[in-house]
């Protein structure tokens, strides 16, 4: 039967529902998986590396997992902070500087002696205390050299064997082809088997001095944390000690309490490596970072683009790096972004006077 003309028409057909646009995963989710697979490859490396682990020492194993945490758990921590606006604006115009052929065609070694004067020689440091930068760099360096002995070792691709020739010939071999050959009564072979004990005089030292200063400045003591402060400086000592007691161990007491020292270095060298990614040490891996942006300010320098402060006309920074500030900060939602145009000391005034006139009005 027919519909009368006044029947309420048939609904419109709905248009279909689109698919919903992928919500981004969390940081800690993307981070997991990152991590995983950089752990994952580090397992992958080790097998190959140590030719499918004929050259691992089992007795090795403690460390070998010990890494591959630390690769875990610094994979994870980088990640979710390069997550962060500040972080990610950081890293960001660090690259785009990097690959700028404009940058490199004015400037070409300026990446180079940043690598060697900011990461390696820290020539910032100085400018605070010159005891304070001998101490870190005997730290930084001990460090390095006790990691670029202890890791290739640990995962079975650095191996020593001996070898026909006069007197004591040893083989240095990586993923098992010859490197070296040396006799270990010479200075080169006697080098290679202590390298770990001079890093460890390396780092005792250095690691001491900060020790102390923690004990008897005032300046440090004010606001340190033990976990966060004395733990590293306390395990890196560990570490160094027991070292240096196995090679006296098996030097003048012909092996006598080796298996305790042994032990006590193995525990103490595995908490580290599990501390490192969630404690103080983690600035090793955000350094490198900062070279980018100090790359960018350098560049922006060469074409005089220079900020001046608002309030007094000193010199702030160059124009793009106060321009950057000004974008984190609004990316963190932060209204106060033009205290980016206001030099250190001018910020303190007028924190200071915001402070007088709505907190302690009156105040003398």
């Amino acid at each position: 039967m027919p519909q009368s003309s006044d029947a309420p028409a048939a609904p419109a057909a709905e248009p279909e529902a689109t698919a919903a646009a992928p919500r981004p995963r969390p940081p800690a989710v993307r981070a997991t998986l990152v991590a995983s697979a950089v752990a994952l490859l580090l397992i992958v490396a080790i097998i190959l590396g140590s030719r499918m682990l004929r050259n691992f020492d089992s007795a090795l194993l403690p460390y070998a997992v010990a890494t591959v945490f630390l690769a875990f758990g610094v994979t994870y921590r980088y990640t979710v902070w390069v997550s962060e606006p500040a972080a990610r604006r950081l890293l960001r115009q660090g690259w785009r500087t990097l690959f700028s052929r404009e940058n490199f065609r004015k400037a070409p070694t300026a990446l180079p002696r940043m690598i060697a004067t900011y990461l390696g020689f820290q020539k910032f440091l100085g400018a605070r205390s010159t005891a304070r930068w001998a101490a870190h760099q005997l730290l930084f360096w001990g460090c390095i050299l006790a990691a670029v002995i202890t890791f290739p070792l640990t995962w079975g691709w650095f191996t020593f064997t001996s070898a026909t020739g006069p007197g004591p010939s040893y083989e240095m071999r990586i993923w098992g082809f010859k490197i070296i050959g040396f006799n270990s009564a010479d200075v080169i072979g006697w080098a290679l088997f202590h390298g770990l004990d001079l890093a460890a005089v390396l780092v005792i030292a250095g690691a001491g001095y900060f020790l102390w200063r923690r004990l008897r400045d005032r300046t440090a003591t004010t606001g340190q944390r033990f976990g966060y402060d004395l733990v590293p400086l306390l395990a890196l000592i560990v570490i160094s000690v027991t070292g240096l007691l196995l090679t006296f161990s098996a030097v003048f007491l012909h092996g006598g309490g080796y298996e305790f020292l042994a032990l006590l270095h193995m525990v103490s060298v595995v908490f580290t490596l599990i501390y490192l990614p969630f404690g103080k040490f983690f600035h090793i891996v955000q350094r490198p970072a900062a070279v980018g942006m100090q790359l960018f300010k350098y560049s922006a320098r060469q074409d005089e683009k220079l900020f001046t402060c608002r309030r007094c006309g000193e010199l702030v920074d160059t124009a793009p790096y106060v321009e950057n500030l000004r974008g984190t900060m609004r990316d963190l939602r932060l209204d106060f972004d033009e205290w980016a145009e206001y030099c250190p000391r001018c910020k303190r005034v007028l924190r200071g006077s915001a402070y007088l006139t709505r907190v302690k009005r009156g105040f003398k």
